[in-house]
């Protein structure tokens, strides 16, 4: 072999050479690149998480709304005392009355007739007591006649008098100030006594009536403050009363609340009250998105386990207790102080190695 060839050969050694150690060192660093993500230790590659700490407690409180109507104080509905044929109606609905106010009345023409009769024969029969006609007779029959005479003036006056009630109670007024609610009857229209012409509601406060579940209306007091929700606001007022009655359908008692005087409201219009109870019960308070549902409904948490250098994720399982807004009361294997992976559960398997973020995500863990 020529020198010429030697020296090319040789060159084409080196070069196979340096090509081998530079793949090799390559792959080398990549090798080391790998297994350094892959190491537990390695706190700069492990996945942020946010974090709560669980603190168990003997129990909670939970709130039960229940709805109601806010009704007037007085409400009635009202009609004539006599019947007859309604010639007038004096009022309109949605108007104001004062009490004695005259709302309708009835036509009289017949009942003014019958008092003009009564009124002649009581005329005509008055001057026959004293008459010296009636002591021509015999002593029998002018006793008999005078009595006779006298009931006969009785009944004159007595029907007078009726009449005159009558006339009276053909004018139907309102026995309270009130507002006109509806109209029943319209003018024409026969009633009987008795019959609602009007329905009336009172003026003044108004009071909400509200049904609760029989277990609960144990726990209310009369005389104390309750917050209540009406057209989307939060008013106060009174417990005034408890019925003792209950529904046997719904098996709820009624609540009276006496509403305070500025809320001037609709009669009838809806409300609602939320009363809070105490329920014992051993667990603690968790955000929803800390919770993932497993099979057959159970609920798995993931807990913290480890120093921050090395902190990784060990799966927990609790039950879910009672849940109120974006939060749960949960019960389970859980440990007071546990730290727990409070958001993205669903991406993060146990044994994750993880690093908890500044700032961690906290949970109310009041009532």
């Amino acid at each position: 072999m020529s020198p010429l060839s030697r020296l090319r050969a040789a060159r084409g050694t080196l070069l196979a050479f340096v090509v081998a150690v530079l793949i090799t060192g390559g792959l080398t660093v990549s090798l080391h690149a790998r297994i350094e993500e892959q190491e537990p230790g390695s706190h700069s590659k492990a996945m942020p998480v946010a974090s709560t700490t669980y603190r168990s407690q003997a129990g909670y409180q939970r709130e039960q709304q229940f709805l109601g109507l806010i009704q007037a104080a007085t409400r009635s509905q009202v009609g004539f005392e006599v019947p007859g044929a309604i010639s007038e109606i004096h009022v309109n609905e949605g108007e104001t009355v004062a009490a004695g106010q005259p709302l309708a009345s009835l036509d009289t023409q017949s009942l003014r007739a019958e008092l003009e009769l009564a009124r002649a024969r009581t005329e005509r029969q008055a001057p026959l007591k004293d008459s010296g006609a009636i002591s021509a007779q015999t002593f029998d029959d002018t006793r008999l006649a005078q009595k006779a005479l006298l009931s006969g003036l009785e009944s004159a006056r007595a029907q007078l008098h009726a009449l005159d009630i009558d006339l009276e109670k053909s004018v139907l007024r309102a026995p309270y100030a009130a507002r006109i609610g509806r109209r029943l009857l319209d003018r024409g229209a026969v009633t009987q006594p008795g019959t609602p012409v009007f329905t009336l509601v009172a003026a003044g406060k108004r009071e909400a009536h509200i049904g609760i579940a029989v277990e609960q209306a144990a726990f209310l007091e009369p005389g104390t403050i309750y917050a209540l929700s009406w057209r989307g606001k939060r008013i106060e007022a009174r417990l005034r009363a408890v019925r003792p009655d209950v529904n046997p359908v719904s098996m709820t008692t009624v609540a009276i609340f006496e509403l305070p005087p500025e809320v001037t409201a609709f009669d009838g219009e809806p409300v609602s009250v939320r009363i809070p109870r105490e329920v014992v019960a051993d667990g603690g308070w968790l955000p929803m998105s800390a919770l993932l549902e497993g099979e057959r409904g159970v609920w798995t948490v993931l807990a913290l386990e480890g120093q921050e250098a090395r902190t990784t994720t060990r799966r927990e399982v609790v039950e879910v207790l009672h849940v109120s807004g974006d939060r749960a009361y949960v019960h389970g294997t859980l440990n007071d102080g546990d730290r727990v992976v409070a958001d993205g559960i669903h991406r993060i398997a146990p044994g994750t190695v993880v690093r908890a973020l500044n700032g961690p995500a906290t949970v109310n863990a009041g009532n």
